[in-house]
């Protein structure tokens, strides 16, 4: 049984009035995607009638490929009054019988299709078949051995990449991992590598299952998806979508930004990691994805409403935060903070060390 719906079922008879302590009660499980979550009852709550809403989601998808076959999304819009025998727990009722591919790719595409249609609605598949079949073996064999500073830089982010991860943690995801982004690096001299391209490409692994379909996806993103020199030496591009933002911010959110300004707080803080990660750091995995089933079939518009989204959520805690570093903090001295260090020091050194030993016991069961 699913750790989240065993919490879901123990705390279901609990009275109202314990609510308060069962909010502060930690529930940890992994997600779809091998991701550790954590949060109290009430976020498993909220998780799974997300997961119960994107199930039956994906009913419509199974239904529309029964009865239109496996490439219906390829057609620009999609019917569901035409015979498809759809039943009535769906709760369709309030849909217009015209429902457009882009209304039902808003609702979520199930985990199970998301690799074929992403391959397929980003241009992906388009891109790959411009190319010899061999394309990517024979890219992988003309660079092996290459030393260049992309490279090492590869070299030094993979185990930074999802630490903890029980399958990108492991030398073969590392390999994986890799193998991908060496490859790019050496199709798109101009971006070569760019920190934030690891986790980008590391959660395409995990959904599109071959590392082939990992690098045409990560290709048809760079290339067409997000806007040029995102991820270039200089990241002229995202410099100028952080700007957007800010403007976007201001019109479409303007106590918030008004509010950050008087702080002297510059949104870029928070929103360059979200543009240049496509919110794999920030969001948890399944949420992600749900952006980028978006992301991959509109644009990268998509990164603005969600950023804008975002913000407007906590608009009401922002608007109550104040410059508290030194006016609301007690007093502390350097002293204080090292003796925190030292403290906090000997169980980082006993995590990474542990980590160590497994990575290092997987290598020895694999000779």
């Amino acid at each position: 049984m699913d750790i989240a719906f065993e919490w879901q079922a123990q705390f279901h008879i609990l009275r109202p009035s314990i609510h308060a302590r069962r909010a502060n009660i930690i529930v940890k499980f992994q997600d779809l995607y091998g991701f550790t979550v954590e949060g109290n009852v009430d976020d498993v709550n909220v998780l799974n009638e997300v997961r119960e809403k994107v199930r039956q989601q994906g009913r419509v998808w199974w239904a529309l490929e029964a009865s239109k076959g496996a490439n219906w999304y390829l057609q620009p819009q999609i019917s569901i009054s035409q015979g498809i025998g759809l039943k009535s727990s769906l709760k369709l009722s309030g849909f217009v019988n015209a429902i457009t591919l882009k209304k039902l790719i808003r609702k979520g595409i199930p985990p199970v299709l998301r690799p074929k249609v992403w391959f397929s609605l980003s241009g992906a598949a388009k891109k790959k078949s411009t190319v010899p079949e061999s394309y990517y073996n024979d890219l992988l064999k003309a660079v092996e051995g290459m030393d260049t500073p992309a490279t090492r830089q590869i070299d030094h982010d993979l185990p930074r990449t999802f630490p903890g991860h029980p399958w990108l943690d492991t030398p073969e995801g590392h390999a994986a991992l890799r193998r991908v982004l060496v490859g790019y690096s050496f199709r798109d001299s101009d971006v070569g590598y760019c920190q934030g391209l690891n986790y980008v490409a590391a959660l395409l692994l995990l959904v599109m299952k071959t590392e082939e379909d990992a690098f045409w996806m990560l290709a048809v993103l760079l290339e067409n998806v997000l806007v040029n020199d995102c991820y270039t030496t200089n990241l002229s591009g995202c410099h100028v979508e952080q700007r957007v933002f800010k403007d976007l911010l201001a019109k479409k959110c303007p106590r918030i930004a008004a509010h950050l300004e008087a702080l002297e707080f510059d949104v870029s803080l928070v929103a360059t990691e979200w543009f240049l990660c496509l919110f794999s750091k920030s969001l948890p995995s399944e949420t992600t994805l749900r952006v980028w089933d978006v992301l991959f079939y509109e644009g990268a518009k998509v990164l603005f409403h969600v950023a804008l989204a975002i913000f407007k959520m906590k608009e009401h805690e922002l608007l109550l935060t104040h410059q508290v570093a030194f006016d609301k903090i007690r007093f502390m001295t350097t002293n204080t903070i090292s003796k925190q260090r030292k403290k906090q020091e000997t169980e980082v050194m006993k995590e990474l060390d542990l980590r160590l030993r497994r990575l290092n016991s997987i290598r020895t069961n694999e000779k």
